[in-house]
């Protein structure tokens, strides 16, 4: 039997139930689980192990890579400028980032760029992977290319790419990098152990990843699929751990706690307010979670819905029966979500990955016996 640390309300025990049975069933190695309510955190569980040699605790400091959970807190950054009145949904990219109207690309739309929809889901032709961490280097390919289908007609997921995109205007327009404002706005002000970029200060508490058994399934392997996900130079490559994890990627590398996760995702569930501040108007939690496209993903082999860089729950429903329930999943199982019906966010982090592309069903079980606790 694993040992389970933490608190739950007693409402929950169903959760922390499920939790246990998780690991009793072998199929985690480190994990945690938090659910914040109506702003107060009323479940934070966590057990196993950080390393694969299992002589390391997973605890309450232990932080995880996130990979595209991360896109959440992107979609958040970019929302905050909306909010600031410093960019629109409406406007062009290329009104902030010139160079991007290469290509037929002058009239793609922020939104636009934020629902996957303007066709840069990875790099058809051949590079080097070490390239990803050329920042500039990269920005200029994206900025040069032509779309690989018609922008607006429909969604194809940008694993990698998106943090680019949405990184490049983020900085044309607020001045700094996603990584620094989510340090100087949000995680050192509340108190969230949530990096996009991890010093090496913190590289001993990080847990190690057990890579999965099998490789997901596409489904299909078309031009847009190959240039995401299936070349030897769709995602970064070529130099060592510590690179990556130092690297500002806002679509991939993010690391932190669950519990970290878990506030943010309930600020946005519960009208912006994040200890008792306003993180973000109400009107644009509802307009950054508001459906921009919904339909076959050219790339994902789900029917996908998709808000200003939120995955929507509506049309897979990976967290819980809300309808307006939004947020991110990540590669190997992660996932944070927030509910606005019912004031509720909740974040699931762990170390041993599956090969589920959304939808992980340790975290399923968590969230559905969250929501049989209600």
């Amino acid at each position: 039997m694993v040992e389970i640390a933490g608190h739950a309300q007693r409402r929950f025990a169903a959760v922390q139930d499920a939790f246990a049975a998780n690991f009793d069933a072998g199929e985690e190695l480190g994990a945690r689980f938090t659910l914040v309510l109506a702003g107060e955190i009323v479940l934070d569980l966590w057990a196993g192990h950080a390393d694969r040699a299992r002589t390391r605790p997973f605890d309450e400091r232990t932080l995880t890579p996130v990979f595209s959970t991360t896109k959440a807190i992107a979609a958040l950054l970019i929302a905050r400028l909306v909010d600031q009145g410093k960019l629109t949904y409406e406007q062009t990219v290329a009104s902030v980032w010139p160079d991007f109207a290469a290509a037929g690309k002058a009239s793609i739309t922020i939104e636009q760029l934020m629902s996957h929809q303007e066709g840069l889901s990875g790099f058809p032709d051949p590079m080097e992977p070490s390239l990803w961490f050329d920042w500039d280097a990269i920005c200029a390919k994206l900025a040069a290319m032509a779309p690989l289908w018609p922008p607006g007609t429909a969604s194809g997921y940008h694993p990698i790419t998106f943090g680019y995109l949405a990184g490049e205007i983020f900085r044309r327009v607020e001045g700094r990098t996603m990584g620094a404002a989510l340090r100087q706005d949000l995680a050192t002000p509340f108190g969230l152990d949530l990096w996009i970029g991890l010093p090496d200060s913190e590289f001993g508490r990080v847990a190690d990843l057990q890579r999965p058994n099998a490789l997901p399934d596409f489904g299909h392997h078309n031009e847009a699929t190959r240039a995401a996900f299936l070349t030897p130079w769709s995602s970064p490559a070529g130099r060592g751990q510590a690179d990556w994890r130092r690297m500002e990627i806002p679509s991939a590398n993010g690391h932190c706690t669950a519990e970290a996760l878990a506030r943010l995702m309930g600020a946005l569930a519960n009208d912006g307010w994040l200890d008792g501040e306003d993180i973000l108007s109400p009107a644009l939690v509802a307009e950054a979670a508001r459906e921009r496209i919904r339909g076959q993903d050219l790339v994902l082999p789900f029917e996908m819905s998709w808000g200003a860089g939120f995955m929507r729950n509506q049309a897979t429903h990976p967290w819980g029966p809300g309808n307006q329930t939004f947020g991110h999943s990540g590669w190997g199982g992660s996932c944070a979500f927030a509910d606005p019906e019912r004031t509720l966010g909740g974040a699931y982090v762990m170390n041993k990955q599956s090969a589920d592309l959304l939808g992980d069903r340790r975290a399923k079980r968590l969230i559905e016996a969250a929501y049989a606790s209600l």
